[in-house]
């Protein structure tokens, strides 16, 4: 299962997974031709729904079911950028409701209901299931002007510890990607000023982070190559997170 799949970094990694023979469940708000057309594979289903409503995270699980038989892996990628940039004194709690609303409530019972069934699958090697959460640097990098988006990013992250403590004795692995400065829909309107920074040496690897780049690594930890890792953090950002002088 793959949320937000329609763009971006959930089309790659729907793209990599169909590529290594899975076969995927995809969700996101876009009409159903639209995202059929970039997946023309028959193991490729779609169910058309939005993550911040309950009863469209309940369908896509039991679209995924009915569909497939079981759910083996979740990948939560789904998340909205608040629709204005705002200063953390001008933001409203209009813009907060609605970003936590699809990055945090919706990733928080979407994997609740997927887990659930995982729990239903005969372990293979001990493992049920795999849960892999895509959350941003921005986890831990304050940006005053989108201060919802950086709280609801750092709510994945401790979602990720929570949910590996809770699922490891059931044999579930949960572990987090977390993308640095990624071209995307999402980056666009920005492009210029990331353009500078990174000229600037922001990134120890100096260049824009690809959607390929991210589903790379969701790949490696939904593969069953890691059956001993959970509640990690694989970061996927040009070495943004590392402190230098």
């Amino acid at each position: 299962m793959v949320s937000g799949c329609a763009r971006g970094i959930g089309a790659a990694v729907t793209r990599r997974l169909l590529k290594e023979g899975y076969r995927v469940t995809g969700m996101s708000r876009t009409g159903e031709e639209e995202v059929k057309a970039g997946f023309a594979s028959p193991d490729f289903a779609y169910f058309r729904g939005d993550l911040g409503v309950g009863s469209d995270r309940d369908g896509f699980v039991e679209f995924a079911l009915r569909r497939f038989g079981r759910i083996d892996g979740l990948v939560n990628v789904a998340g909205i950028a608040p629709r204005q940039r705002l200063d953390l004194l001008e933001m409203t709690e209009e813009s907060f409701d609605t970003v936590m609303g699809i990055n945090l409530r919706g990733t928080m019972f979407l994997t609740q209901a997927a887990a659930r069934a995982m729990l239903r699958n005969e372990p293979e090697g001990g493992v049920r299931g795999y849960i892999c959460n895509i959350s941003s640097v921005s986890a831990y990098t304050a940006s005053v002007n989108r201060g919802e988006y950086c709280v609801s990013k750092a709510g994945v992250s401790m979602l990720t510890e929570l949910f590996a403590a809770r699922l490891a004795g059931e044999g579930i692995l949960v572990n987090e990607v977390r993308p640095g400065i990624i071209a995307t829909d999402m980056t666009g309107p920005v492009r210029e000023k990331y353009d500078r920074m990174i000229e600037g040496g922001l990134l120890p690897l100096k260049r824009w982070g690809k959607p390929e780049d991210v589903a790379d690594a969701v790949y490696v930890l939904c593969s069953g190559a890691l059956p001993y890792v959970t509640g990690q953090v694989l970061d996927v950002d040009g070495g943004f997170h590392i402190r230098r002088l």
